[in-house]
């Protein structure tokens, strides 16, 4: 098969983006592999596309299945409109999920209970959440400071151990729920760089977006 490797939520001067690694035509793999190439793999998250033409898709970190995860979600849509399949919707375990691309940001808007369940912490400022030294085992946490509260600027950092992750670079899922909870529309500095955008949209709903970028295409032999 052939395995595209993108980075997504790039930050606006290159640096940062969340590694993700994308079968295209994974519909021939075999459920009980689909676990076992995501951990061979290594990244935070592996999606499996199963139909290009509907958007079905399937999502595992190196230790579990996700029924909806941001960047994966992102990354791929902006990687079928590359290829020169773009979908509208696309079809995670968890629900329909609208997709769009508006300039060099690719979205998607989802309900932000549908993803993992990330505890949000807000710290006094972002020099606490540098310093802030991870979570234990079996956690979902954010942690979270205004840079500027006026313009909406918010630093953060995410751990998902609880899906074999320590630190995540970039995490559209715990955004989803941050942009939830504050209610308006901000931009996260997450990670060395990572820029990832979210507002609340009429539906009750939040929107995420963000730049992709590909890294690497090659073969993987299952």
């Amino acid at each position: 098969m052939q395995l595209f490797v993108v980075k997504v939520f790039v930050g606006p001067d290159g640096r940062g983006g969340n590694p993700l690694g994308v079968f295209l035509d994974a519909a021939s793999v075999p459920t009980e592999q689909r676990q076992a190439i995501a951990a061979d793999l290594g990244f935070s998250e592996t999606v499996f596309v199963t139909d290009r033409a509907s958007g079905a898709l399937r999502i595992h970190t190196p230790a579990v299945e996700l029924g909806l995860a941001g960047h994966p979600l992102v990354g791929t849509s902006w990687l079928l409109r590359a290829e020169g399949t773009g979908v509208d919707v696309l079809r995670p375990p968890a629900g329909d999920v609208p997709t769009w691309a508006d300039g060099e940001f690719t979205w998607i808007r989802a309900d932000p209970q549908w993803g993992p369940p990330f505890e949000l912490r807000q710290l006094v400022s972002p020099a606490e959440v540098d310093a802030f030294p991870g979570c234990g085992p079996d956690e979902y946490l954010e942690v979270w400071a205004w840079d500027d509260e006026p313009s909406g600027q918010v630093r953060a950092r995410v751990f998902a151990t609880a899906a074999g992750i320590f630190e995540d670079e970039a995490t559209g899922s715990a955004a989803l729920r941050l942009g939830a909870a504050l209610g308006c529309p901000i931009t996260i500095r997450q990670g060395v760089g990572s820029q990832i955008l979210a507002r609340p949209a009429s539906d009750g709903r939040v929107e995420v977006g963000g730049r992709v970028e590909l890294v690497s295409q090659r073969e993987y032999v299952v």
